[in-house]
């Protein structure tokens, strides 16, 4: 069951009367965006890979929001190019008035220009910044594309940035809209592949956030044949319920409402509120919000009206029924919060961003619009709904009693902590320095360990805690049971910073704080409660970036009189690589040539990061033979995609090609044809006739074979090499084995050790290997994406068995380096 309350009458947020080659002004040009492309994008990793598409898809949602367009395909291709496409108006392509070009070349070739700075083209529009598709077509190798306006459809194409065809008629059309294609620059990224994945979870967010709209959006891998149709028209109805599909909810129904709301100041205004809510029995609350479907993570002034008007209603509605004793003693705002699962999404014009990421909305006057519009229809969802209305205060109530109950027990903490007396809790090592840009604190697994950490330290800036066994796992705990957890108090204690509502990043007394845990499974279990905890009730620190997770040593390796510390098998095979090479020798007995000095140095370089994506490139679960993946190189294509039918392994230049043979398959077995492709299939890998997977980093292993064949390797139909060290001989057939052996050739002339836990180490061994600055691996947590975050630690934290259990079956393939 769904509460809607119906759209006010008038014009949908949005709509524009005009949308022509006058409305695209230009702010500057394109010049920086190929020099320092991270200052537009983020990175040239993964992340800004997929930023590409984001631009080029809020593109076609602006057009969405103004009215203008319902549908959105995107569409990943075989040779790493990306497309999408929209029924929207078109990108103009009239002469500009004051730059002499097309304005869709004004458009894909300057940046800040485009109709989002014109009020009169767009009236609600998600990219403020306008960098947008400019910047993609900067930082791609080649983009293309068409737009179809007027009965024709026109095409222009731009290598680098640069326009290499002049705008053309190509064809007639009987509908109009835009289709940009375009392929990411090697020059540029580091990664080339896009992820299924990411894109999938980007795409399903939008459409839930257009879904009242009528938006449809249409994704399509051509790589692998996967597609999914996006379609929601109960729009954030939908989304609560997806995040809350694996949690145990108060009120079967969700409370769903779309309000047109008119500025008070301008007739001429108008806002748009949507709002989905429900109650589970955690006992966190989990709420998002966007602006202009913008997920604004630092949320702003939206998000500050619902908190308003939901505290307001509910206490109204105590009062009113009575429901406490005493009316001077009503639940909190995070008393109301506890267990809220929330959606809210606000569709405004000319919104003000806090900063250039669009991280917390600065409209003023959105408050009082939101807050107006919630109190206004959940007021009427609670008197309609008694029964869901009592099981929301009731639990309130009863996390009221339990904060109660957290102060004291804080209070209790504080009286018997020798930090409210000035001093710090007796098993943290404090260091010197006051600086909260220069200090920093290890939680260490074990008091073992501790003590190596605590002698190993640089005193002056580096401080201690050790922590005894595993801590509460606090999913299962509310606020005064944790509290009451003596490690928990220790690291709340040493911290200063208080935690939930008293969270004061002022006072926290060390810039960062760093989890130190051995590289077994009690370590990574130990690892996730801390997580877990900082997840929920120090959420502040993951958001502000001072949280850190230590990387011990994997390996100590030693050549002569060189030692190192090496956290990956990637690092070990870089230096094992470089040290090797004073007695390495590649001799080619076809091309009857030696490699010496720099060519050899760079020929093993090639080697080694042609080894480490050929290891990339087959899943841990595929089992792929990846001689046989090299033998089908054929100096410009390689296959895509591998089966294997129980007896015989198949290579596929196509998707297609694939399913033709899955097809064949069918007509071998009796009944359903069980197909393989990866945890998220509907067998298992044992139980599967036919197992599939798509060679990853493609792109990028097409790339490395090009260029080890220019540097005069024979690599198809197979070559004969002699690769000798100091301690023997091997003579390989064909590059991977040629590969291989070079590394096994270098690997012989140093001494590798294998570290599995802290404790194996000395003070000294833990300083120079995890602590020094100068030479530790330190990952910084962060949370790109909240809701998974969310959704990850419910299922693997919670008392759900059963989902766990189906969690764990399905991905236990995907596990590397397992300790047990």
């Amino acid at each position: 069951m769904t509460d809607h309350a119906k759209q006010a009458g008038g014009e949908t947020p949005g709509k524009s009367a005009e949308y022509g080659a006058g409305s695209i002004r230009v702010l500057e040009g394109l010049e920086a965006v190929r020099v320092r492309p991270a200052m537009y994008i983020g990175d040239t990793d993964v992340r800004g890979l997929h930023h590409l598409i984001w631009e080029v898809v809020d593109n076609s949602m602006d057009e969405a929001l103004a009215g203008h367009a319902s549908t959105c395909a995107v569409t990943l291709y075989e040779d790493g190019s990306v497309a999408v496409e929209d029924d929207g108006r078109g990108i103009p392509i009239a002469m500009h008035e004051t730059e002499g070009m097309t304005a869709l070349e004004v458009v894909l070739t300057k940046l800040h220009a485009g109709g989002k700075f014109d009020s009169g083209a767009y009236k609600v529009s998600g990219g403020l910044h306008g960098v947008g598709v400019s910047c993609v077509n900067a930082l791609s190798e080649w983009l293309e594309v068409w737009v179809h306006s007027g009965g024709k459809i026109h095409h222009m194409r731009f290598e680098r940035g640069h326009r290499v065809t002049e705008l053309t008629v190509v064809g007639d059309t009987d509908h109009t809209g835009t289709k940009v294609r375009f392929k990411p620059d090697d020059e540029i990224f580091s990664v080339l592949e896009i992820d299924y994945e990411i894109v999938s979870k980007r795409l399903r967010e939008m459409a839930y956030l257009m879904g009242t709209r009528g938006v449809k959006i249409d994704l399509l891998d051509e790589r692998t044949g996967h597609s999914e149709h996006l379609e929601f028209p109960e729009g954030l109805l939908a989304f609560v319920a997806n995040i809350n599909a694996k949690k145990n909810v108060l009120h079967e129904d969700i409370v769903h409402f779309t309000k047109q709301v008119t500025s008070p100041d301008d007739p001429g205004v108008e806002y748009e509120v949507e709002l989905a809510l429900q109650y589970t029995d955690a006992y966190q609350e989990t709420v998002y919000s966007f602006a202009n479907n913008i997920n604004t993570h630092g949320g702003g002034t939206h998000l500050a009206g619902l908190k308003a008007a939901l505290t307001r209603t509910l206490n109204n509605y105590v009062k009113n029924e009575k429901l406490v004793k005493d009316a001077s003693k009503l639940p909190s705002g995070d008393d109301f919060r506890e267990g809220l699962s929330a959606i809210l999404s606000v569709k405004l014009p000319d919104p003000q961003f806090e900063g250039q990421t669009k991280d917390k909305l600065g409209n003023r006057e959105v408050q009082g619009v939101v807050e107006s519009a919630v109190g206004e229809l959940f007021s009427i969802y609670l008197e309609e709904h008694p029964t869901s209305a009592k099981a929301v205060v009731n639990k309130a109530i009863r996390a009221m009693q339990a904060r109660e109950a957290a102060r004291k027990a804080r209070e209790l903490v504080r009286r018997k902590s020798a930090l409210a007396s000035g001093n710090l809790p007796g098993k943290l090592a404090d260091c010197q320095s006051k600086d909260l840009e220069k200090s920093e604190v290890y939680l260490v697994e074990g008091d073992s360990a501790g003590g190596s950490a605590k002698m190993g330290r640089d005193r002056h800036f580096q401080a201690v805690l050790p922590l005894k066994g595993k801590i509460l796992n606090v999913e299962k705990a509310r606020l005064d049971k944790m509290l009451g957890h003596s490690e928990i108090q220790l690291i709340i204690s040493a911290l200063g910073c208080g935690i939930a509502e008293e969270f004061d990043l002022e006072k926290l007394r060390y810039g960062k704080t760093i989890i130190m845990t051995d590289a077994d499974v009690d370590g990574s279990h130990i690892r996730t409660l801390l997580l877990t905890f900082f997840f929920r009730h120090m959420r502040q620190l993951v958001d502000e970036g001072r949280l850190y997770i230590a990387q011990p040593p994997l390996y100590k390796v030693k050549h002569k009189k060189t030692e190192r510390y090496i956290t990956t098998d990637a690092e070990l095979r870089e230096f094992v690589s470089e040290m090797g090479l004073d007695s390495l020798e590649i001799y080619d007995l076809n091309a009857d040539k030696a490699y010496q000095g720099d060519e050899l140095r760079q020929l093993v370089r090639e080697l080694r990061k042609f080894e480490d994506l050929l290891e990339a490139a087959s899943p841990s679960w595929a089992d792929m033979p990846l001689d046989g993946l090299i033998d089908r190189w054929n100096g410009e294509t390689l296959p895509l995609h591998w089966a294997f039918d129980g007896e015989q392994h198949h290579f596929f230049d196509t998707v297609a090609e694939l399913n033709n043979f899955i097809a064949l398959q069918r007509g071998l077995v009796e009944g359903e044809l069980m197909v393989y492709s990866g945890p998220e299939s509907d067998c298992t890998r044992d139980h599967a006739h036919v197992v599939t997977c798509l060679v990853a980093r493609h792109e990028e292993l097409k790339n490395a074979l090009t260029t080890l064949e220019k540097r005069g390797l024979v690599l198809r139909g197979g070559g004969k090499w002699r690769v000798k060290s100091g301690k023997g001989e091997a003579l390989p057939e064909n590059i991977v084995q040629l590969a291989r052996a070079a590394r096994s050739s270098a690997q012989e002339e140093v001494d590798i050790q294998r570290y599995k836990g802290l404790g194996e180490m000395d003070a000294d061994q833990l300083w120079e290997s995890t602590m020094d600055p100068a030479k530790r691996t330190l990952y910084q947590v962060d949370m790109d994406d909240a809701i998974a975050a969310d959704e990850i630690f419910t299922i693997l934290m919670s008392d759900g068995v059963e989902q766990r259990r189906e969690y764990i079956e399905r991905h236990a393939l995907e596990v590397t380096n397992l300790d047990v």
